[in-house]
């Protein structure tokens, strides 16, 4: 099993990038329907057509947070270590994501801190969602609790 990175190994400005994603028409359908988000927008094609200011289905932005925090996963970093989401902050979705646009993630450690907790230490991320012409279409900062390395001596009260 891969393990990902411990809180020792966190350094601030480090930047990891996902691999891609295309967001599909079955994603969103799936997604509403799993979620009760019946909004038209997203699930009524002569709507969009007529009322909609984009040009195409466009994906709920929740939807492509989902994704761009599964694109996180799949980098291997939290793989064994990540102990737990701790919160989200400075969501903004900046550009409409339609169904056909590939995401990827930029990730950026913008803090650490190994807090008084001997077992793990907070790290903030920061995420940039970006599609296939390099648009920044959502950021986010996530903060979660990484498994320090074994023996790593608390700090002082």
């Amino acid at each position: 099993m891969q393990i990902g990175k411990y809180f020792e190994e966190h350094v601030v400005g480090e930047k990891i990038e996902t691999w891609g994603r295309t967001i599909t028409e079955t994603d969103v359908i799936n997604f509403v329907t799993l979620t009760a988000f019946v909004e038209p927008l997203f699930f009524d094609q002569e709507y969009v057509r007529r009322e909609s200011i984009f040009k195409g289905r466009v994906a709920p932005g929740i939807l492509v947070f989902t994704f761009a925090e599964g694109l996180t996963a799949q980098t291997g970093i939290l793989h064994g270590t990540g102990l737990a989401f701790m919160g989200l902050d400075k969501l903004f979705v900046r550009a409409p994501i339609l169904v056909g646009d590939t995401i990827r993630v930029e990730i950026e450690v913008v803090e650490t801190n190994p807090g008084r907790r001997p077992d793990g230490g907070r790290v903030r991320y920061r995420h940039v969602v970006k599609n296939q012409r390099d648009e920044t279409v959502m950021e986010y900062e996530a903060m979660r609790l990484i498994k320090k390395r074994s023996g790593s001596p608390a700090p002082p009260v």
